[in-house]
């Protein structure tokens, strides 16, 4: 990971970046709890059409997503380019490629540990783990898998 000069990790240069894999989606992790002290998890996820989570959920960290709010009743939002949907801790949400072509978000989640921790255990299940497995590593991590998309 590339340092500013004064040491601290420059987001947005994925060279030798860590990549997750979860369903449709490659996350490439441009700074990791390791690197923030546990404060940030900031990631670019690349999602195939079709591609987010399956189900709605929610968790304690805050995240801002950058790619917007055209729906005045703040229920469903539609990201442009550059635009920036934060999302305060225990708010149920989801994300999904909706277009049919491939698409990509930043993302930072505050703290980092419990969404980063999660990723990492649903992707160590394999490219098509199963529910039941999926909603143990979220119980775990303190993420409530909150059903289908509405």
């Amino acid at each position: 990971m590339r340092r500013s000069h004064h040491g601290v990790p420059v987001l947005g240069d994925s060279a030798g970046a860590d990549t997750i894999r979860t369903g449709l989606d490659e996350i490439t992790v441009l700074a990791g709890t390791a690197e923030t002290g546990g404060a940030l998890f900031a990631i670019r996820i690349r999602m195939a059409p079709g591609g987010g989570p399956p189900v709605m959920h929610r968790h304690d960290p805050g995240e801002v997503y950058i790619g917007g709010a055209d729906d005045p009743d703040r229920r469903r939002f539609t990201a442009g380019a550059g635009d920036v949907v934060p999302l305060a801790g225990r708010t149920p949400h989801t994300i999904r490629n909706e277009s049919t072509e491939d698409a990509i978000a930043f993302v930072v989640h505050a703290p980092g540990a419990p969404m980063e921790q999660f990723l990492r255990a649903v992707a160590a299940l394999g490219p098509e783990p199963g529910m039941e497995e999926a909603l143990a590593a979220a119980q775990r991590n303190g993420i409530a898998l909150l059903g289908p998309i509405p």
